[in-house]
């Protein structure tokens, strides 16, 4: 017997198919249901890579009793929260009101008219840790429904007034907030450092404790501030951090790429799950961080990162999937983990003692008796013990590699999520792009041409609206703010490092569309929804950066980028207004604005316009782009154009080769030097801010 998900394209929602609970996707349909029957709905949000949304469905959603009280009571509703970012905003916001904390698989309990009165995240089967079982929240929800609805409708309202202050003010900012603004300036930044700078971990990198994120945006900001400002203490932040990450066993050193974070501070065991805008995020925090120095170790995790997502996430048609599963054969990290008697097995008596030391594997292990590969020791003192050179060393313990990954290839793989969501394989597409340019490997420029060109032509409706998500041949759900403007960035990078100005067509359009859909004229902000999008119980604004950037965010780089190619001024205004407007916000909690106030450094620092003119197929233009891209210069636009081409923006009128060779232009607030024929001059010339 299946329900109603089996017909859903969401691979999420199809494995609860099978469930005994009568699921039904979210819509007017399942609302006008629970109308018709006065009863309270009960949304469960999670998505597939979600190891805790996966023990409450073997714990209470295919328990037949479970079941039978959540049909009876209650019209049950499943969401994919990649699938609906927008239903899962309003209702993880409404669930941080009611209790302060959050996550998921997020609980939430709705009238009939979709407003939340009761929520929570994982409950137990069994009553255990202070927290109440699945089965005794069902049975207190239900009678407050049907004997205290007076109750539940008044912290219905309630509940729904903060979600409409929050959805205008954002996060805590001051009722007076006019008054109260500070300004987008240095001291902002500055201050924004310094409380990085405090949370800072000095032994293991990262900021905080356990469990320990990630922060590609925050280290991307300091990697701006640094350039801008010269901060020492910035860099040594950034690179501490990337290497400790890198070493540790959240990064996946057989196949690339990185978990989602670690539940430890040192990096050592991660949540075991693979998302796409990890990787995309991660990958390109190294390439910036590689730019700024010419350190190697950082360019090869950057490298190996883009492989994985090529290899792993990669689908035919051109976009790229979103995540791997934590769990396989009913396990978190099974795919993953080894004993020594396992690396001994495929590597032999001779290389595999060897491994083993360099990656820690023993006998009792680091997680649940098995082994998180992780290079605890640097390898200088391991290659004098075997008596070896560390470049011989190396060699061996790739090829070891190399073997031990063909073999855990055989093993059952965690599940795959086929979902290729716009927002994130632009994510992708982009940092393919900018690696390619940088790196000089064409194989990822190609990748994000595929993608983008897919996206373009594929994510669409039959009026050329951009879409949220595509599954298998069918997209579905109008593009959020973080979609749209995702894809502009994406294509402004790959015409930077192509010069192929097919990529230019869309930008405009979607800055517009960003502007007349998503943008409040007289409240001075963005939404995350389009004005025409399905109407939730609040429009869902996120201006914080989380595991992504916020579509907030993405907006502001979009308009400040593309208004210096476009010439278009008032984009920069709107977008200058969005920075003004998140100040107070910015100022109280940095650390959740990474992209934002890598926003303010694009604002703060010094505009570099670099146009190269000459024959795309010529290799001196490729060595004069190169040269533009190879080194850390957030703040420069680069663009091109082929001698014999018509001009396609204002920073293209009167360029042209220089006696008859291809010639790159350096621009200062719109005043260019003479032109440069020399690669290794514009270089220089680019060196010398």
């Amino acid at each position: 017997m299946v329900n109603r998900l089996a017909q859903e394209t969401s691979p999420y929602l199809r494995q609860h198919a099978h469930n005994p609970v009568a699921w039904q996707p979210w819509g007017d349909e399942a609302l006008q249901l629970a109308r018709e029957n006065d009863r309270p709905v009960l949304v469960s949000i999670g998505y597939s890579a979600c190891h805790w949304c996966h023990v409450m469905e073997r714990e209470s959603f295919d328990d037949p009793a479970t079941a039978q009280a959540m049909n009876e009571g209650f019209v049950p509703v499943k969401v994919d929260r990649e699938e609906r970012p927008d239903v899962d905003s309003v209702y993880m916001r409404a669930l941080q009101e009611m209790t302060g904390a959050g996550g998921w698989p997020l609980t939430i309990f709705l009238t009939p008219s979709g407003f939340p009165f009761y929520g929570g995240t994982y409950f137990p089967p069994e009553r255990r840790h202070g927290m109440p079982s699945f089965r005794e929240v069902l049975v207190a929800v239900r009678h407050a429904w049907e004997h205290d609805r007076d109750r539940v409708e008044i912290s219905a309202q309630e509940i729904r007034e903060a979600l409409e202050r929050l959805a205008t003010d954002g996060p805590n900012q001051h009722p007076d907030r006019e008054s109260a603004r500070p300004a987008v300036d240095e001291d902002l930044v500055d201050e924004a450092a310094k409380a990085l700078a405090a949370s800072f971990d000095p032994v293991h990198g990262g900021f905080g404790g356990a469990p320990k994120f990630p922060q590609p945006m925050l280290i991307s900001f300091l990697l701006r501030y640094h350039r801008r400002t010269g901060h020492g203490q910035a860099l040594a932040i950034v690179l501490h951090t990337l290497r400790r990450m890198a070493v540790g066993g959240m990064h996946d050193h057989l196949g690339g790429g990185f978990h989602r974070y670690s539940v430890d501070a040192r990096w050592l065991v991660p949540h075991f799950e693979k998302m796409l805008y990890d990787n995309a995020l991660l990958a390109r925090a190294y390439l910036e961080a590689w730019q700024a120095t010419g350190a190697d170790d950082l360019r090869r995790v950057c490298e190996s990162t883009l492989d994985y997502v090529l290899t792993d996430l990669r689908h035919p048609a051109g976009g790229f999937l979103a995540a791997r599963d934590a769990d396989s054969e009913g396990e978190e990290g099974r795919f993953y983990v080894w004993t020594p008697n396992q690396i001994d097995a495929v590597l032999g008596l001779d290389d595999g003692p060897v491994f083993r030391r360099a990656y820690d594997v023993s006998a009792t292990g680091n997680f649940e008796g098995k082994n998180i590969l992780h290079l605890p020791h640097d390898l200088d003192a391991l290659a004098r013990s075997e008596g070896v050179t560390i470049d011989a060393l190396e060699a061996r313990l790739a090829d070891s590699r190399t073997k031990l990954l063909a073999a855990r290839s055989r093993r059952t793989e965690p599940f795959r999520d086929t979902k290729v969501i716009t927002g994130w394989s632009a994510l992708a597409a982009r940092s393919l792009a900018e690696a390619g340019g940088a790196l000089g490997r064409d194989d990822y420029v190609s990748a994000a041409r595929s993608c983008l060109r897919f996206t373009v032509a594929s994510v669409r409706n039959p009026d050329g609206r951009l879409l949220h998500v595509w599954t298998e041949g069918k997209a579905k759900i109008p593009a959020l703010l973080e979609d749209v403007a995702a894809l502009g960035n994406a294509l402004l990078s790959l015409h930077e490092v192509t010069l192929e100005n097919e990529w230019l067509t869309d930008v405009a359009p979607l800055c517009r569309d960003l502007l007349a859909r998503f943008w409040n004229e007289e409240k001075g902000l963005f939404y995350d929804t389009a004005s025409d999008a399905e109407p939730l119980v609040v429009r869902p604004r996120e201006v914080t950066d989380n595991a992504v950037p916020s579509g907030n965010s993405l907006a502001v780089e979009l308009l400040l980028r593309a208004a210096r190619l476009f010439d278009e001024p008032a984009w920069r205004i709107v977008a200058e207004r969005v920075l003004a407007h998140e100040g107070p916000a910015v100022a109280r909690w940095p650390t959740a604005f990474g992209h934002l106030l890598a926003q303010v450094e694009e604002v703060l620092a010094d505009p570099i316009e670099v146009v190269v003119v000459g024959d795309r197929q010529d290799p001196m233009t490729g060595a004069l782009l190169h040269a533009a891209l190879r080194p850390f210069i957030p703040e420069a636009v680069v663009t091109g154009i082929a001698p014999d081409e018509a001009v396609h923006l204002p920073l293209h009128e009167g360029k042209t080769a220089h006696v008859g060779r291809p010639a790159a232009y350096i621009c200062r607030g719109r005043a260019c030097m003479e032109p440069v024929t020399d690669p290794h001059e514009l270089a220089a010339a680019l060196a010398s801010r």
